[in-house]
């Protein structure tokens, strides 16, 4: 028992940490600040976009949701880091991790979205029709309301998911939470760093887990 707190639980390498793990989540959050936003923003515009009369547009959708929802998230950071220095396009660590999770998270989005506007029913819009409303303010008074409360918990569910993917940042030596908790192992010989980023994980998801446990019940009732 003893060996097994000072591997995993020394009081005084976490101490000694901190302040680097506390420099990770910073980064952590920034990537998560500047990715989750975009992303629910161009799914929500990839899913009225399937929904249009062009057959072209709609085509076009399906093909770029099921590219990036059947490529793991890891391989497209690799290739956006790695293979578009290949194309003369070269981006930063940071750019590329947040390119790469906003195209995995578009596509995610998109289908979530998708099921939303597809819950409102059709009377809904005939309504709004019978009223004089054109199809971009039914849209955005009407329908795409009633659609995101739809599928609240399944967006909560779906962002969760991406704080936890930012620590794929590490690949490319991005200094985000779980990056420096490794270094800080490496440097220590002992496990208690990974003990730590994880309860801040755990401190940081699981009000957000409850809560979208709480969302899920009500919408279940």
């Amino acid at each position: 028992m003893k060996q097994l707190l000072e591997q995993f639980f020394d009081l005084s390498i976490m101490a000694e940490v901190f302040p680097l793990l506390m420099q990770g989540l910073w980064v952590t959050l920034l990537i998560c600040l500047c990715t989750i936003p975009v992303g629910l923003a161009s799914g929500l515009l990839a899913a009225i976009a399937g929904t249009t009369r062009q057959r072209w547009l709609r085509w076009l959708v399906v093909v770029f949701v099921d590219l990036f929802r059947s490529l793991p998230p890891l391989v497209i950071l690799i290739f956006t880091y790695s293979g578009l220095p290949f194309f003369g396009v070269r981006l930063s660590p940071f750019t590329a991790v947040c390119v790469a999770l906003v195209l995995s998270m578009t596509s995610y989005f998109c289908e979530v979205f998708r099921a939303g506007l597809e819950s409102v029913s059709a009377g809904q819009r005939e309504a709004a029709a019978s009223t004089g409303l054109g199809r971009f303010t039914t849209l955005a008074y009407i329908v795409v309301p009633q659609a995101v409360r739809n599928v609240l918990p399944d967006l909560v569910s779906n962002v969760v998911e991406v704080v936890k993917l930012t620590s794929l940042a590490s690949v490319v030596a991005m200094p985000e939470l779980l990056y420096n908790a490794d270094m800080a192992r490496a440097a220590t010989y002992n496990a208690t760093p990974m003990v730590l980023a994880a309860l801040i994980y755990l401190a940081i998801l699981w009000p957000v887990v409850r809560m979208l446990s709480r969302l899920e019940h009500r919408s279940a009732h």
